[in-house]
């Protein structure tokens, strides 16, 4: 069967922070307390019940380049920067030992034009975590608010500028400690170009307001991003929490999990009334998968049906599947399922991903995932091209960027 396949607009992809985007940025009375890479031997001590805990170690094991940041010591482990290797055996390494393409934007340039990706989302890698929680842990919210601002900056004016304009699209972190503060940054980074955010799946894990919060703690944030058309993105494990069975369950149990973060996340979002309140918010599932979607959107709009007295907690004015079409994407990188059970799910609200630089991506060869897919799943070519790219520039409102939908 021939298949028409474009070029990929990949919704999911990292960028390995520079080692001076903190010192050289941040005022100078916070320089010396601002994230900075040390390297120091570490070794692995556990990795299991999704937590990987690492010590200093003299032993002769690897020399790792490791961030600081108050009381944080994350070193860089090869899984950060794996692309296209399989079986790997996790370590601690330094920023030599990754690839160019991983942390320096005209080798990501060449590296995407290689992978047939014309464009590329770009979510925080290391030492903020996936939504910036390290400054939400921070003692000095003057300086989490410092960091925050450095990275937003880096990200806008030189990350996803110059020969990255339009082709690296910037995810914005905002300080989560404060709504208002949080509404003020997005406003400001949405004024240099950027348009997306990344947010918790679940805020509580972090100590904060659910989105549930009777006092509304978040919608200073929902409203701001409704207004400018920012979406709110949710990446996996963006809530520092990774789901397992025991304490003692493989690795690989927490990485089978990984979807569970966002069943959970939709479900609050369904039946929080947020979406009621805020019609122009979009939300987008970073590595979310689609597959379980179609069971989750019939049960939920089952218990609304039978639950309308509101006896249950639920006082949405629209079953829950009405708040999917334009709003609520998911990103997948390898589901067939999901794609099976396309028409359950809403064939528009379907991203593909690369996953660049980490373990998990389709590099350098995902335009044979994506053809493979698309075949295995009778995708036509009208449905290739919204999955590829056309969906893409819908939810990030990629027009702002000259791509054509």
């Amino acid at each position: 069967m021939e298949i028409n396949l474009p070029n990929i607009i990949s919704v999911d992809d990292h960028v390995v922070e520079p080692p001076d985007l903190w010192t050289s940025r941040v005022p100078r009375k916070h320089k010396e307390n601002a994230p900075r890479l040390e390297r120091h031997r570490m070794s692995l001590d556990v990795l299991a019940g999704g937590v990987m805990k690492w010590r200093d170690a003299s032993d002769g094991t690897n020399w790792a380049d490791v961030w600081t940041f108050e009381d944080v010591r994350m070193p860089l482990t090869n899984t950060y920067a794996a692309a296209g290797i399989r079986g790997l055996e996790v370590q601690a390494v330094t920023l030599d030992d990754y690839p160019r393409a991983s942390w320096i934007q005209a080798d990501r340039l060449k590296a995407m034009d290689l992978n047939g990706v014309d464009a590329s989302v770009c979510f925080p890698n290391t030492i903020p975590r996936f939504c910036g929680q390290t400054f939400l842990e921070g003692k000095d919210k003057e300086l989490g608010l410092e960091c925050v601002r450095a990275y937003n900056d880096w990200i806008t004016d030189e990350w996803c500028a110059g020969a990255g304009t339009g082709r690296l699209i910037p995810v914005t972190i905002i300080p989560l400690w404060s709504p208002e503060l949080a509404a003020a940054e997005i406003r400001r980074c949405a004024g240099k170009g950027s348009f997306a955010i990344t947010f918790p799946e679940n805020p509580v894990p972090l100590g904060l307001p659910s989105v549930h919060d009777t006092n509304r703690f978040w919608d200073p944030v929902f409203a701001t991003c409704a207004e400018l058309d920012v979406v709110v993105c949710m990446h996996i494990g963006s809530s520092s929490k990774l789901p397992t069975t025991s304490p003692d369950a493989p690795w690989i149990i927490t990485s089978l999990l990984m979807f569970e973060n966002s069943v959970g996340s939709l479900c609050d979002f369904l039946f929080s009334g947020v979406l009621d309140r805020f019609p122009g918010l979009k939300l987008a599932y970073a590595e979310g998968q689609a597959g379980w979607m179609p069971y989750v959107l019939e049960r939920a709009d089952k218990f609304w049906h039978e639950r309308a007295n509101n006896a249950f907690g639920s006082s949405l004015a629209n079953p829950p599947s009405t708040y999917m079409a334009g709003r609520i994407y998911s990103c997948i990188f390898d589901d067939l399922t999901g794609l099976y059970n396309r028409e359950s799910i809403g064939m528009s609200q379907l991203c593909f991903e690369v996953d660049y630089p980490h373990v998990d991506s389709t590099f350098p060869h995902s335009k044979t995932v994506l053809r493979d897919l698309a075949l295995q799943a009778g995708l036509n070519d009208s449905e290739v091209y919204q999955f590829a790219r056309g969906n893409a520039v819908q939810a990030f409102g990629l027009g702002r960027f000259g791509w054509d939908s």
